[in-house]
């Protein structure tokens, strides 16, 4: 089998770690299967997309909708290499899924309005799928409406033409959506459990997701409702395109 990639972004070790540890957990995929690029330590290797199976994106400490001048070199190099690689990636339309920070990189990319309209706090949120979202085969086997764990300074508030609504919640109208027939993003975490937003939450406290004295709260919101159904996109996106 060819490999999958998961592009990184978070600097902090143990976050990073766990958010990598979650995607092999939930893909099915051992290491050999699930090659790590944590782009802020570097820059994005050239990938010669025939020799992968597909990508992923987690997610990370990148805005969008940051003034330009408040953007670290690091981001900006982080942007623009997104920005090369999904022109070859929607072009051919190549499997790809982007959570979190993957829907800012995809929506930059297709001219969505990306700014701070719906935000959501770290939480979990019913999450209701679109008439194309049920019929989605990336969707197939979850119900129209399940929990999931998010936690977002933006969102996007208009999709461009190109885009497929799959997704959405109460306070987020676009929590997923579709370019072509095998580009995929979310603003939710499909790769979280219960253990790995609890270590996120102590690793981004003072971070601006929520005021200091929250984090007790914070930790309850997530630990109300059980989340288990999002994870299974992930097995489905392997076994769809595992070649």
């Amino acid at each position: 089998m060819k490999p999958f990639v998961l592009l990184a972004t978070r600097a902090e070790d143990v976050p990073a770690d766990e958010e990598y540890a979650l995607f092999l957990r939930y893909t099915g995929l051992g290491e050999r299967d699930l090659v790590r690029v944590r782009l802020e330590a570097g820059p994005m290797p050239r990938f010669d997309l025939d020799e992968l199976s597909g990508i992923f994106v987690g997610g990370g400490p990148f805005n969008a909708s940051d003034p330009a001048e408040r953007k670290s070199a690091v981001q900006h190099r982080v942007e623009a290499e997104f920005q090369t690689l999904l022109d070859d990636v929607v072009a051919r339309d190549f499997p790809f899924l982007g959570a979190c920070y993957g829907i800012g990189t995809l929506g930059v990319h297709q001219g969505a309005v990306i700014d701070r309209t719906y935000t959501e706090p770290i939480s979990v949120v019913p999450v209701t799928l679109t008439e194309a979202g049920a019929s989605d085969p990336l969707l197939d086997g979850l119900p129209g409406e399940f929990g999931a764990f998010v936690g977002h300074k933006e969102a996007i508030s208009a999709l461009p033409a190109s885009a497929t609504l799959l997704a959405s919640s109460p306070d987020c109208p676009v929590q997923m959506f579709r370019v072509g027939e095998n580009v995929y993003a979310t603003q939710f975490h499909p790769e979280l459990d219960v253990g790995g937003i609890t270590t996120r939450i102590h690793a981004y406290a003072g971070y601006g997701y929520f005021a200091a004295d929250e984090l007790e709260l914070t930790l309850a919101a997530v630990r109300r409702a059980s989340v288990s159904h999002p994870s299974r996109m992930l097995r489905t996106f392997v076994e769809r395109y595992s070649r």
